[in-house]
């Protein structure tokens, strides 16, 4: 296809480590360059190879068209209805490739009405163009860069080098434009500037806040996922920090307390869990930013119903409330519940129910949140002590332990009223 746009920097000197590429990844490209087609890696990966990173994943942009490609890949996939890519197959990895975009304006009167709302939120992005058109398309200069593994060399259309050397994320165009386009570019700025420890440009920082009444318009599905990319990506703490810094946590959260120590903590072992390697969930994070909801809901219930009922009906409030805004897929929705239960029994340690309760798949995550809390100041110290040592010993001295403890004192029933007869 023939370019309308300026030619880009062919950059020869830029350090890539060949051997951190994935060999199917530079198949994909081969391949489709084979069959006469334009094709470089791109995005992410790019970026992160010039940081001497490690990419997640690897992405290829193309001529192709998704058709095309599937011909050049017959047992490839065509996904996507909003933006259509292919995936391809290639062993046990799954390369994503997509055909080059071009952004399209209201002249273009054939493919105006499909491509945008009203409002200006693209709601079709499968008008295909040449590569001038798609690296102007893209998010952030530094996600605009392409790859040839042909020619080693990396091609940047927007000074997207320039920003890397000095750390900085910019959006490529007008900053307004570009979030109202697609609102989710707000936590992916925010995402990426914590995630590499970035600065964000003065104009893409500024227009973070008057656009951000516009996530409301984005899926609530869509939104869980982007989130879910924010708070595990290993820098949970500095992104919240951004969103609180940006006034975004009230329109993400509106049942979210203003009291965030107990979320920064949480966020805080998170971000240390995923750095040891050990096993991370949304859902704990999602229990400590809606733990005090749940409090609230379960006290205003004090005087109604047994207290197991209580817990019940306020888990169920705060989440189905949250679910407007983002949609809390039922395994997290239930391991949410699961937390926010286990902390009275924690407390109350019933002789009892202290050995079913150490077996309860839900015990580590609970006494987890235990431990914050018991560092947030809302349970005695003690109480932590008692639930670490328990977990250190034999059977035989578990029991001695649990004999020591204070009798449980019995409720009363209330026998109800005796009618007159």
């Amino acid at each position: 296809r023939n370019r309308t746009g300026p030619l880009p920097r062919r950059i020869a000197s830029h350090k890539i480590p060949v051997d951190r590429i994935s060999r199917s990844a530079i198949r994909v490209v081969e391949s489709l360059q084979k069959a006469n087609y334009e094709t470089y890696l791109v995005g992410g990966c790019v970026r992160d190879l010039l940081l001497s990173r490690i990419p997640k994943d690897f992405d290829v942009a193309t001529s192709a068209t998704p058709e095309e490609v599937k011909k050049v890949f017959p047992r490839a996939r065509l996904i996507g209805r909003r933006f259509r890519i292919v995936h391809v197959r290639v062993g046990r990895e799954i390369i994503e490739v997509s055909t080059f975009r071009k952004q399209i304006g209201p002249n273009d009167t054939s493919n105006y009405i499909e491509h945008e709302a009203r409002d200006g939120v693209i709601v079709r992005d499968n008008v295909y163009g040449n590569i001038d058109e798609d690296a102007f398309r893209r998010d952030f200069t530094v996600n605009a860069l392409y790859y040839d593994p042909a020619n080693n060399t990396v091609l940047d259309f927007v000074k997207g080098m320039q920003d890397l050397g000095s750390r900085t994320l910019r959006l490529i165009g007008n900053p307004k434009v570009r979030y109202q386009e697609d609102p989710v570019r707000i936590l992916r700025a925010i995402r990426l500037a914590a995630k590499l420890d970035f600065t964000l440009e003065k104009s893409t920082a500024t227009a973070i806040t008057p656009a951000g009444e516009t996530l409301n318009v984005v899926p609530s599905a869509r939104l869980f996922d982007e989130l879910n990319k924010l708070f595990m990506s290993g820098k949970a703490k500095r992104a919240f920090e951004l969103l609180l810094k940006f006034n975004l946590l009230g329109i993400l959260f509106p049942l979210a307390s203003d009291s965030t120590d107990l979320v920064t903590a949480a966020l805080h072992s998170t971000d240390q869990r995923i750095a040891q390697e050990k096993p991370v969930t949304p859902g704990f994070i999602l229990a400590a930013l809606l733990w005090n909801p749940y409090q609230s809901q379960y006290n205003s219930r004090a005087t109604i119903g047994t207290p197991q009922e209580n817990q019940f009906d306020a888990a169920r409030t705060v989440i189905r409330e949250q679910q407007h805004t983002i949609a809390i897929p039922k395994r997290h929705a239930f391991f949410m519940r699961d937390v926010w239960h286990l902390q009275s029994r924690l407390e109350r340690r019933n002789p009892r129910s202290i050995l079913p309760l150490l077996e309860h798949r839900r015990f580590r995550a609970a006494y987890d949140f235990l431990l914050l809390r018991a560092k947030n100041a809302e349970v005695e110290p003690g109480l932590v002590q008692w639930w670490t040592a328990i977990q250190t010993l034999n059977p035989t001295e578990q029991q001695e332990q649990i004999s020591a403890l204070p009798p449980q004192k019995k409720k009363r029933r209330r026998r109800p009223k005796r009618e007159n007869a």
